[in-house]
């Protein structure tokens, strides 16, 4: 089956690279056609593209992937999803006196437009979050229709810096030889997929443990407070358990299965066993050192992610809480620690029930759930090949069965034709040589053109080949006449 109107999408993450592929329906709920993973720790570091060969490289497989599973179709643009430690929010404001006026819509869009054509100097503004307005220094969340004498919008701009939009716009564009839809905040579009909005109205900040950055989405009263990225991710866990002498791939998997954000001390005398670096022989470590590497780096995370909740002025909201999200947070007891912590309430995320058709299970999968967020931002068709639509098959018309030319002949020449055909002939030969003659025409062609003593361009078709068109033009006239009979 090939798909006509779909939207596709590739998260860059520092671990590994997600290429998606989904269509929304009627309602707006997203269906997923298609996804891929492709490795990118060679290429992607703390959620930004430092080498563009290699992740272009990587993205025109995905697609090739992609592609495969699409039916015959093509992508034609892709979405793809930006991150980093350079994104941050700043803080700008837009102000308008009205005098004894009222709030219009035209007055809400003359503010929103001065807005977007400020540039902060080093910065490239990558996404604008809807305003909190004030109407005399008062809250307001719906302005229009309101008398007062001047009104405040209060913007947080998304910003980066300006190499990191032009690395997967022009220069990513130069290598997989793909337009680019459009760059989207993927820490924003994935809270827009986990938070609802009465969880932004009361207060929740969205907290994304990746594996080379953490990000920390925080909302209060309904609007963006603030936008955070720690250069802290899961990965520096694994590297810590490689100092116990533990090979890469190993610590990765002792980090799953025994990493603890919580050191338990009555597992003290515990070991467990693991692989060392040939493959071939095991060696031991105590699980009290694991879970006090893992604990360690853990507590420095969930630290640096409570200080941007204090600059944001959310730490002591009554009622204020936390969603994780993540590979990251499926580590044992990061739930427990954050809680213990923070002093708020702590749940994992899932994925909106809205916005998802029923049976994608897959949205809630940690390692997919950045690139569905993507999908659901997305609003181009992304197909390039678009399938022809089925034409009318028409009736199939007999035909004649066709034979060979010599049997044509032998059919239908006539003896008189013969005697004249014979008389004509310049070489003399006899009846008996006709038929291997005129499988010689071609052959002995360029030799009667030498020794006729008419030009080239003079000479026409032979006596034999006109007589043999005129006859298989009459037998096109009595079959076509014989099939209107027939109907």
């Amino acid at each position: 089956m090939a798909y006509t109107d779909f939207i596709a999408a590739i998260d860059l993450g520092s671990s590994h690279m997600v290429g998606m592929v989904g269509a929304k329906g009627p309602s707006g709920a997203l269906s997923i056609i298609a996804y891929e993973v492709e490795n990118s720790e060679t290429c992607i570091r703390r959620g930004c593209v430092y080498n563009i060969k290699d992740a272009a490289g990587k993205i025109v497989r995905l697609i090739r992937k992609l592609e495969n599973k699409l039916g015959g179709s093509r992508i034609g643009k892709v979405y793809i999803g930006v991150g980093g430690q350079s994104l941050r929010t700043i803080s700008h404001a837009v102000s308008r006196v009205i005098g004894d006026g009222t709030v219009t819509e035209e007055i809400l869009q003359e503010v929103d437009k001065e807005c977007r054509q400020y540039h902060p100097d080093m910065l490239d503004v990558l996404e604008v979050a809807p305003p909190a307005y004030f109407l005399d220094n008062q809250p307001e969340a719906h302005p229009v229709g309101m008398g007062c004498s001047r009104i405040d919008a209060r913007y947080k701009l998304i910003v980066g810096r300006p190499s990191l939009r032009h690395a997967v716009t022009t220069n990513m564009t130069e290598q997989i030889k793909l337009d680019v839809a459009g760059t989207i905040v993927s820490p924003l579009a994935l809270a827009d997929l986990i938070l609802t909005e009465q969880e932004k109205d009361k207060g929740c900040a969205l907290v994304d443990f990746g594996a080379g950055v953490t990000s920390v989405t925080i909302y209060k009263d309904g609007s963006l407070a603030g936008l955070y990225v720690i250069p802290l991710g899961s990965q520096l866990i694994t590297r810590d358990l490689m100092s116990l002498g533990i090979p890469e791939k190993e610590a990765e998997r002792v980090k799953r299965t025994y990493g603890n954000a919580i050191w338990e001390k009555d597992n003290e005398q515990q070991v467990v066993s693991v692989d060392l670096a040939d493959g071939q022989h095991a060696g031991e470590v105590k699980l009290s050192d694991i879970n006090m590497v893992v604990e360690a780096r853990s507590r420095e995370i969930i630290e640096n992610i409570y200080a941007r909740l204090e600059d944001a002025g959310v730490v002591k909201t009554p009622g204020y809480s936390v969603v994780i999200a993540g590979n990251g947070a499926a580590l044992k007891n990061m739930r427990e620690a954050l809680s213990e912590r923070f002093r708020m309430d702590v749940r994992y995320a899932s994925v909106r029930k809205d916005l998802i058709a029923d049976g994608e299970m897959i949205a809630n999968n940690p390692e997919y759930t950045t690139a569905v967020a993507l999908l659901l931002k997305g609003r181009e068709n992304c197909a390039a090949y678009v399938p022809e639509t089925e034409k009318k098959r028409e009736e199939p018309v007999s035909k004649p069965i066709q034979t060979a030319p010599e049997t044509v002949a032998a059919d239908f020449i006539t003896e008189e034709e013969k005697k004249e055909t014979t008389e004509q002939r310049s070489d003399g030969t006899s009846e008996s040589d006709k038929k291997s003659d005129r499988g010689s025409d071609k052959g002995s062609s360029k030799t009667n053109k030498n020794t006729s003593n008419k030009k080239p361009e003079e000479e026409g078709p032979s006596l034999f080949g006109k007589w043999f068109s005129k006859k298989i033009d009459d037998m096109s006239i009595k079959i076509n006449e014989a099939l209107k009979e027939e109907k």
